[in-house]
């Protein structure tokens, strides 16, 4: 009979990996079939049977996943004369953040042009970066923290047509921003009441499904 760990938290959505021991510890293709086979509670050595693999290598790793943070203890289970120790994910999915690569990540102001894949590169990595450390912020003080996504899918037949799209987008951004949100600093400089948003906006072809790529190269 399995006995529930006392006090265990439920499962967090997802883990931003900041920190470089921790990228170590999780990027090793056995661990990530380890962490996906501990969504659900069990003992390494019920993951090895299940894994078909020897039990000491599972647990070896199942104890490195754990001293990472990317497992905790879900309680003891007899299985015969053995108690056994079960583990389960702390988390449902992985980020890792661009925090990782330090000066060697793509750094946005050495992109300038805003029409360029490697401006909107710098756009996400900057903004998962910050997402993320606000994200843990909001959890630890048991906040929710307030976002705005919108996503869509649009189609041009020419490059006119983005163009003008473009320019009519950046309009309308521009127009809502004067009405709606306050300046940043007061007459004397200091900073304003409330807090401060980045809104990215970005836009780029769709690559297309492997199952239209298995398409084209069939015809």
């Amino acid at each position: 009979m399995a006995q529930a760990a006392q006090g265990s938290s439920p499962q967090a959505p997802w883990d931003l990996v900041a920190e470089m021991p921790r990228a170590a510890a999780l990027l090793h293709p056995l661990r990530l079939r380890i962490l996906d086979a501990l969504r659900e509670p069990d003992s390494a050595a019920g993951l090895a049977r299940r894994l078909h693999l020897p039990r000491q290598k599972v647990n070896y790793h199942v104890r490195e996943l754990a001293r990472a943070r990317f497992l905790e203890r879900a309680g003891n289970r007899r299985r015969r004369n053995m108690i056994e120790r079960r583990f389960r994910a702390t988390a449902q999915g992985y980020i890792l953040s661009p925090d990782l690569l330090g000066r060697l990540g793509l750094p946005r102001e050495q992109a300038e042009d805003a029409f360029s894949a490697a401006y909107l590169f710098g756009l996400l990595s900057l903004g998962q970066s910050e997402l993320g450390r606000a994200s843990r912020e909001a959890a630890q003080q048991n906040k929710r923290l307030a976002t705005l996504s919108v996503s869509s899918e649009l189609r041009f037949e020419s490059a006119e047509q983005r163009a003008q799209f473009a320019a009519e987008l950046r309009h309308a951004i521009v127009d809502a921003i004067g009405r709606f949100a306050s300046p940043s600093t007061l007459a004397d400089g200091t900073a304003r009441p409330g807090r401060p948003y980045r809104l990215l906006l970005g836009c780029y072809p769709i690559p297309p499904s492997p199952q239209e790529e298995d398409g084209e190269g069939a015809q």
